[in-house]
């Protein structure tokens, strides 16, 4: 039916469901008609660049208003942005898998309740690249975790539960070509690592703890590249894990900084 699945079965018997941390919810807001026919969300770390990504869409997409200013859906909250234009939703994520996971487990719910169908999710961000071209977009095909492999481990409790990370391979196919467009933005299909820090996590040598050598890091990176890692960022796992789960179109795009 293309609907916004969720794998949760107290949620029928909840009188209203409070999407707390993006001040909406089922009794406060007409959620279907606010959202029911959005198509496209693009999900990214920071609120200022999805602000700017929401005018920018104004503008692509010659929206009324275009070149003002957007307003934030989520004001009444301080943890999240969102922002509209037209059937696209711009939210932020903030940083690492804790955050992203608060964010998606309301927005997916939002969709739900919205009754939206057909619903692409994207992940826009900045990320660290890995033998390749400074100013290059990975297009994600597969996140994997610090051992390379393609999971996610969630603990429930007092249970660890492993959830598969493919993204979807058809749209990631669709944006490479996309991107031919661009030749300015050189664009490649790789598997993304995702990290539960930025520091320790990805090898840097400059945080307030490091207990590896610049050569263990360097072997570590090569065995990384050699499993088809082109990029490391903190988020892809649990994107890509809980849009399979619901039944989401999703794929993640990074770029690369330096």
């Amino acid at each position: 039916s293309g609907l916004v699945l969720v794998k949760n079965p107290h949620l029928d018997l909840m009188e209203e469901d409070v999407l707390y941390h993006l001040d909406l919810g089922t009794k406060t807001h007409n959620l279907p008609a606010m959202f029911g026919d959005i198509k496209f969300v693009c999900v990214g770390g920071s609120p200022r660049r999805m602000r700017a990504f929401a005018q920018f869409m104004q503008r692509e997409l010659g929206l009324a208003g275009a070149g003002e200013d957007v307003a934030d859906v989520c004001a009444g909250s301080d943890r999240y942005a969102m922002y509209r234009a037209g059937p696209v939703l711009s939210v932020s994520h903030g940083m690492g898998i804790p955050s992203i996971s608060i964010m998606l487990h309301e927005l997916i719910k939002l969709l739900h309740h919205a009754k939206c169908r057909d619903v692409t999710i994207i992940r826009i961000g900045t990320s660290g690249g890995l033998g390749i071209e400074a100013g290059s977009v990975v297009i994600t095909d597969t996140a994997v975790d610090s051992s390379f492999q393609p999971r996610f481990e969630q603990v429930v409790l007092d249970d660890v539960v492993v959830r598969s990370t493919e993204l979807d391979k058809e749209l990631a196919e669709e944006l490479l070509a996309c991107s031919r467009d661009i030749p300015d933005f050189p664009t490649l299909i790789g598997h993304t690592m995702c990290t539960y820090d930025f520091y320790e996590g990805q090898g840097r040598l400059d945080g307030a703890l490091c207990s590896f050598s610049s050569e263990k890091k360097l072997e570590y990176l090569r065995r990384a590249y050699e499993a088809g890692v082109r990029n490391i960022e903190m988020e892809s796992t649990a994107f890509a894990a809980l849009c399979g789960l619901c039944g989401l179109k999703g794929e993640s795009c990074s770029f690369h900084l330096l």
